[in-house]
């Protein structure tokens, strides 16, 4: 199919091949994290770091091993990616398919408004059902330096990566060919695709080291995407996600934007899980789910965060006009 030999098309393979390669890692690294794990109960890992590793390693269920399978194959198939891509790629990039140079000024300016926005704004949203008695302060809360290392870097890197990878490299491919809002929904709707290739909270499969494991995992997985409620409880709300994000890069020309904004959420959404705990109430499951992650609420949040961001950044201006200060995806 001539699709196929296009950029997007090798996308498309990418991720197909993605998919399938961590449905065959899968009982592989449970395998290998199983063990690395009752090697480090019998007391042979001194180095404090590798021990946290190893009881990770051996109290992590399926779904977590799943996910790390995924990140597995994300990585070794993304040099085919790139290289595939060097060799399809002829000719000019559109404008909208370019980063621009911001001064550093502006990057950061974006960067930090980005962050206190998202940030605020999902906890404002947290107060907000504290008081409506979804959640309550958790007796036992979190250390400072639990919250750093478990809600802080991981809100950064994870944001500087998904954000080079989804809005940089994979929507400056769709820009290539299809119109800005065109490939802003394929990106999106992947974007959040990707990240709910999880099974359903409390599903697990007899034997995760058998050879077809990770095929069974699919299969819940996949199953997931028939249920109703979550798809306008969960999916929904990535999905908004991702526009917000993909809209916020092409209207700067630059990632600093989307990256501030998805590192405020997930440090809000990690912090707030690690300073409170879930009550029952009659807003879930639709209104709020077990996290500031899904439900209508969350999803009404987001909302208000995009009309904010279209006025606030409108008629910003990406970078200079001089090509010289073009970064072509």
């Amino acid at each position: 199919m001539r699709f196929l030999k296009s950029e997007a098309g090798a996308v498309v393979v990418w991720l197909i091949g993605t998919i399938l390669l961590a449905a065959i890692l899968f009982p592989w690294i449970h395998q290998a994290g199983q063990a690395f794990g009752e090697y480090g109960a019998n007391g042979n890992l001194k180095p404090r770091l590798l021990d946290s590793w190893a009881e990770s390693a051996r109290n992590a269920d399926s779904e977590k091993y799943f996910s790390r399978s995924l990140y597995a194959a994300v990585l070794l198939l993304l040099p085919w990616l790139i290289l595939r891509l060097r060799k399809l790629r002829s000719g000019p990039a559109q404008d909208s398919a370019v980063l621009r140079k911001l001064p550093w000024k502006t990057r950061l300016i974006h960067l930090a408004s980005a962050i206190v926005l998202a940030a605020g704004m999902l906890w404002l949203l947290g107060g907000a059902l504290r008081m409506a008695g979804a959640f309550a302060a958790d007796p036992d809360p979190a250390g400072f330096s639990r919250v750093i290392s478990k809600a802080l870097m991981p809100a950064f890197f994870g944001a500087v990566i998904e954000e080079w990878l989804f809005r940089g490299l994979l929507l400056g491919i769709w820009l290539r060919i299809l119109s800005p809002g065109k490939a802003l929904f394929t990106v999106s709707f992947i974007f959040a695709f990707v990240h709910f290739l999880a099974p359903p909270d409390g599903s697990d499969i007899a034997d995760p080291a058998a050879p077809f494991a990770g095929f069974q995992m699919l299969g819940l997985i996949f199953g997931h995407f028939l249920n109703p409620q979550f798809i306008a409880a969960e999916f929904l709300v990535l999905f908004t996600v991702g526009l917000i994000l993909g809209a916020t890069r092409l209207r700067t020309g630059s990632l600093w934007f989307p990256i501030g904004l998805h590192a405020g959420w997930i440090f809000a959404f990690k912090s707030f899980n690690m300073l409170h705990m879930e009550l029952e109430s009659s807003l879930r499951p639709l209104w709020i789910g077990e996290s500031l992650r899904s439900g209508l609420l969350p999803l009404a949040t987001l909302l208000v965060t995009a009309g904010i961001c279209h006025f606030t950044l409108r008629g910003t201006k990406g970078g200079d006009d001089d090509p010289r200060n073009r970064a072509t995806i």
